[in-house]
């Protein structure tokens, strides 16, 4: 079976040939997973691989669907490759003897947030998610996945709860967005994915309990804008931008006092490192995922307890003390000038066995 290739090399004579394997969407639209892929692949060109992007459409929309899409991972021919990196559930069913899984997530809604989905499941929707764990533990274990590497510690912690196993490294991805700066200190900023597992309206009603006298500026779309937006309503403060340019949300960052970013338990959470990037601590809250882990509680931005009460109270410390913010956002950007896709391609070359092109000598 053959994929979609996404991404083609320019002519490489004697290196190591590589395909990075994605989950798609099947949509066409670039969206955070295909900029991640995308980095990835030219990340490793520039380590010196040949990598080829193939992208297989991955259907979630049933369960019968999930279980083609783990199959036409499976059925994928990479004979022909010298390595083969999966990313994301189900692309880690794919077969090769130098095979590293650098993974983004398994399917949540059958692992941490199936209570918050199904509060009241049916015996075979539990069953369902039993499988599919259980299908996940034996391919992550298979004797040809050579490393299994996660881009962050709560996707870490995660494989290690349901399925008894851990990274054997960690390697955060930058984000692929550029030009971040710092600007003036005037409003709070929420980017990001409008649903529910990123509680924009947990933000919206912290900023609500505050009186300052600034905007709350939310950009993005998503199937749950319309629950948010109603949570706003009446407060003139919190403005809804919708999808916006990269060039708006260079802007929006570089511009603002603070960004409110408060998922459950997110894998990695680019907002953080873009925040940073821009010069501008990061409010988060405990239970967040990675981003709890990354912000430096009181130095790079304040880590709360997940109540809008705690939120509001940071909120408005920040808005008194732009010279606090000011000092948070330069340590987080000094925080995070090491992560690089120089240091993924680095890590992933390293666990393929691939460090220079001489070391090849022949196809797998």
């Amino acid at each position: 079976m053959k994929g979609i290739r996404l991404w083609a090399p320019r002519s490489h004579r004697h290196k190591p040939r590589v395909a990075f394997v994605a989950a798609g969407s099947g949509t066409g639209e670039l969206g955070g997973a295909e900029r991640f892929f995308i980095g990835v692949t030219e990340a490793l060109e520039q380590a010196g691989l040949s990598v080829e992007l193939i992208s297989v459409a991955s259907d979630e929309g049933s369960f019968d669907g999930i279980l083609r899409s783990y199959v036409r991972f499976r059925e994928l021919d990479l004979s022909g490759y010298d390595g083969v990196i999966s990313s994301k559930a189900p692309s880690f069913a794919v077969r090769h003897p130098n095979h590293v899984c650098y993974l983004q997530h398994t399917m949540r809604v059958f692992y941490d947030m199936f209570d918050v989905e199904f509060p009241n499941a049916p015996e075979t929707l539990k069953d369902q998610r039993k499988f599919i764990q259980m299908l996940d533990t034996a391919l992550l274990r298979a004797p040809n996945t050579r490393r299994l590497l996660a881009i962050g510690q709560e996707v870490s912690d995660r494989l290690q709860k349901y399925n008894g196993m851990s990274a054997a490294g960690i390697l955060h991805h930058p984000t692929s967005m550029t030009g971040l700066r710092g600007g003036r200190f005037e409003h709070f900023f929420l980017p990001g994915r409008l649903h529910r597992w990123k509680r924009v309206d947990l933000a919206i009603r912290a900023f609500r309990l505050t009186d300052v006298d600034a905007q709350l500026i939310i950009t993005g779309t998503g199937e749950d804008a319309a629950v948010f937006q109603a949570a706003a309503e009446g407060d003139a403060r919190i403005v809804f931008r919708g999808r916006v340019t990269d060039q708006e949300l260079v802007d929006l960052y570089a511009d603002s006092c603070a960004v409110l970013f408060v998922p459950q338990r997110e894998d990695l959470g680019l907002i953080t490192f873009e925040a940073f990037q821009a010069s501008k601590p990061v409010i988060t809250v405990s239970d967040s995922g990675e981003p709890a882990n990354i912000v430096r509680d009181g130095q790079t931005g304040f880590v709360c307890a997940p109540t809008a009460e705690a939120i509001a109270e940071r909120i408005e410390g920040l808005h008194r003390s732009p010279d606090l913010a000011r000092r948070m956002g330069a340590q987080g950007r000094a925080d995070v000038q090491s992560v690089s896709w120089t240091a993924v391609a680095d890590g992933l070359v390293r666990a393929l066995g691939l460090a220079s092109p001489e070391t090849v000598t022949a196809r797998i």
